[in-house]
């Protein structure tokens, strides 16, 4: 099907409202950051399906299930706002599966992922990176009542979704356990360069985060990274 703008219009009303309401570092803003990034990486990797990757973009935290009160109340609303929308069948099940690919626990490798997700992947990704990914790593940790830091709180290296969720952490260990990986997780050229600089201003804040805690880990933590 020929995607309209009329197609995004329809999903910035489905979907603004529950957007404005968030306050986790999910919010409106994000998803406009989102969607600016991903179409200066769409013209940087030679995409022609502008209006694709907008969608995506919007829909790109619809259906995730921190946001909601269960799984199954995630994938339904993600099935409510694309039905709203009125998308063929097939245009529907890209978007479904495109979509399902951009989060960090998502089942997609390189091989699989089309280029509009993968993209929007890496847009997301940038968002959780340099300044504006630290300020939303601590708004996150706010939301869900995590501590800064915590040094009797081990890094996980390795952990279950479930875990990841569920078991206590400090926004400190997130940069460890998630922030500082994305840089080798972007999958387009033009993504993986603009990962670099936000990557090294991350590290840098860490430790100076850490020397101003006095903590005595700090040099031999931060220099794993």
């Amino acid at each position: 099907m020929k995607l309209l703008p009329e197609h995004i219009a329809a999903a910035e009303n489905c979907i603004r409202p529950f957007f404005e309401r968030d306050h986790s570092g999910h919010d409106w803003d994000h998803i406009q950051r989102v969607r600016r990034t991903a179409l200066f990486l769409c013209k940087e990797e030679g995409c022609s399906d502008e209006l694709t990757v907008d969608l995506i973009a919007l829909l790109h935290d619809v259906g995730d299930d921190k946001l909601y009160s269960s799984q199954e109340e995630a994938q339904s609303a993600l099935q409510s706002v694309l039905q709203q929308i009125q998308l063929d069948d097939e245009y529907l099940k890209f978007i479904l599966e495109a979509v399902q690919c951009i989060s960090y626990s998502g089942g997609c490798t390189q091989k699989q992922i089309p280029i509009e997700a993968a993209i929007v992947r890496d847009a997301d990704r940038l968002d959780a990176m340099g300044a504006i990914g630290i300020a939303r790593a601590f708004t996150y940790g706010g939301a869900i009542g995590s501590r800064f830091h915590d040094e009797k709180i081990q890094v996980r290296h390795e952990m279950t979704k479930e875990a990841y969720r569920t078991e206590k952490s400090t926004v400190i260990n997130h940069f460890h356990e998630k922030l500082l990986k994305l840089k080798d997780l972007m999958l387009t050229d033009s993504g993986k360069k603009a990962a670099n600089h936000r990557h090294k201003y991350m590290e840098e804040f860490v430790k100076q985060f850490l020397k101003e805690w006095g903590d005595p880990h700090e040099t031999a933590d931060s220099g794993k990274h």
